[in-house]
């Protein structure tokens, strides 16, 4: 129900505009009212009218006066000038300002309900139109999301032309031509890491906004493995400028958030998009470090590999076993991925020193160790340790597991890709269960217009980005998607049993605009609801 406020010096005018028209049974509320300007001021800050109806001549604040204000302020309020015959330079002034509409008085109650009810047509045209966008921007916002993870993966395998990634780039918003370019991948870790940390959806914000205002730089969310950063300058000197400015604000901007902390690997620059591929994998090398580095760092791989080169191998009777900290492959099985299981273990093997992992014996008690490992994360899922040995054999029984560095690799990456699997099917049934009660969330308040992906997450406990990338992962289709699916199933259900007319059906299924639902029925049904009705 829209609101109306009345601002009239006038006594007996005044009150006869409040008590002479049955506000409500028009379909409008009567919010408040004032004799002048001032006084009105801040009751319409608080009541944050729809409409306001105001005299221009007035004491202490006139009613040009209050209108620029609430204009300022409120710019989507309409404005109705009441005013005298004498008045009508003033007037003028009024539509300047962005008055809606102006009456001459004396006016009567039928006179001022007919220009408030076309006023109020006007408003709720333009709340429709807004409503309309906003669904459309949420819709486009979550597609272009998906487009730029899937683009992202196709710009790294090498396996598009570079026309055809410069073309589909430009498809998405995604501007490639350059001389130089670098990769970047980033992960934040809020709060406990459990559920849903408000504070996570300030920091990608806030994240967002920074690498806005930063031209060589553009920002791809992965979902549930964080963002890729793609730098892009004319020249090497230019590109590692845009790459320190960058990376000086962004860690600049996480300080601000003490509860989250975060990791990231930095690529070797690429002279040509073709190139992009080999960036990408130093960039994966230096990420897979979050699993043996303190995290709140970005590894550069370049750095990282002349630092290597320049140690010293250690001996292994020097190698104090304690630095086989188990919590890194705790940490890894806890929340690694499949994908990333050869990046880590190269950089696991090559963290105790090329002499070490040369030895046999080395290799033997590295095995033993990330093995165990495996088996209690098993176990804490509720699996015995023998799924696990089913799955990638029992190194007691395998002495060739030993032979050689390369054997050793495949033995563990066995275990590990075991451990994740079994780690999987237990997420799969927790995000089955998690699913069902957003899918149920959703059946429940799909005639609410305000239902949104961001509101379904909160129900679920869970990030907009992390409910969004499990969403269309597990159900193939985006939220947007879904939902109007649902609503456009209960509307075939409404045009078949009952006799509702098409605005009434639109307003049963969560769409205040007839003209909105009457478009995406067509688009999705590929009939009007009038031909589906006929057709039923």
């Amino acid at each position: 129900m829209l609101k109306v406020f009345l601002v009239e010096d006038e006594v007996v005018v005044r009150e006869g505009i409040k008590n002479n028209i049955h506000w409500e049974a028009e379909g409008f509320r009567f919010a408040g009212e004032a004799s002048d300007g001032e006084l009105a001021y801040p009751l319409i800050q608080k009541t944050r009218p729809d409409i306001l109806i105001t005299d221009i001549k007035m004491p202490f604040m006139d009613g040009l006066e209050l209108s620029r204000l609430v204009k300022q302020e409120m710019p989507d309020v309409k404005i109705i000038i009441l005013s005298g015959y004498d008045e009508f330079e003033y007037a003028k002034e009024g539509i300047s300002i962005g008055i809606t509409d102006y009456l001459v008085k004396p006016i009567s109650g039928i006179q001022l309900l007919e220009a408030v009810k076309k006023v109020g047509r006007l408003v709720e045209e333009e709340q429709q139109q807004r409503r309309f966008l906003s669904t459309f921007e949420q819709e486009r916002l979550e597609n272009t999301q998906l487009a730029k993870q899937k683009f992202f993966r196709s710009l790294v395998s090498g396996t598009k032309s570079v026309s055809a990634l410069l073309k589909e780039g430009l498809e998405i918003g995604l501007e490639l031509a350059a001389n130089r370019y670098n990769i970047l991948l980033f992960q934040i870790f809020p709060g406990d890491g459990e559920g849903y940390d408000e504070e996570e959806n300030r920091v990608t914000k806030a994240i967002e906004e920074m690498t806005e205002h930063l031209p060589g730089v553009m920002m791809i969310e992965l979902g549930l493995e964080g963002w890729a950063f793609l730098l892009k300058e004319t020249d090497e000197k230019e590109l590692l400028q845009v790459q320190k400015e960058f990376l000086e604000k962004l860690e600049q901007t996480l300080r601000s958030y003490e509860t989250v902390e975060y990791f990231g690997g930095l690529g070797r620059p690429a002279m040509r998009l073709s190139e992009l591929g080999h960036s990408f994998e130093e960039a994966n090398r230096a990420f897979a470090y979050r699993y043996l580095k303190k995290r709140n760092q970005i590894i550069d791989s370049s750095r990282e590999t002349e630092e290597m080169m320049e140690k010293d191998d250690i001996r292994l009777d020097d190698l104090d076993v304690r630095q086989l900290d188990r919590r890194v492959a705790e940490s890894f099985l806890k929340t690694g991925l499949k994908s990333q299981i050869p990046h880590f273990l190269d950089e696991y093997l090559q963290s105790f020193g090329e002499k070490n992992i040369q030895s046999m014996l080395f290799r033997q008690y590295v095995t033993i160790d990330l093995y165990f490992a495996a088996v209690g994360q098993v176990q804490q899922m509720g699996f015995e340790a023998g799924e696990l040995v089913e799955r990638c054999g029992d190194f007691q029984n395998m002495t060739s597991v030993f032979s050689t560095v390369e054997q050793t690799k495949e033995y563990l990456t066995r275990v590990l890709e075991a451990a994740l699997e079994l780690r999987e099917a237990v997420s799969q049934k927790k995000y089955s269960s998690l699913l069902k009660d957003a899918k149920a969330f959703i059946k429940k308040n799909y005639d609410n217009e305000e239902i949104s992906l961001n509101m379904t997450a909160a129900s679920v406990n869970l990030s907009p980005n992390h409910f969004s990338t499990i969403f269309s992962q597990e159900t193939g289709q985006t939220f947007i998607e879904y939902l109007t699916a649902v609503r456009m199933e209960k509307a075939r259900e409404l045009l078949r049993g009952t006799s509702m007319k098409t605005a009434e059906i639109a307003f049963a299924v969560g769409y205040k605009d007839s003209h909105y639902f009457s478009y995406l029925f067509k688009k999705t049904q590929e009939c009007t609801p009038r031909e589906f009705r006929a057709g039923s």
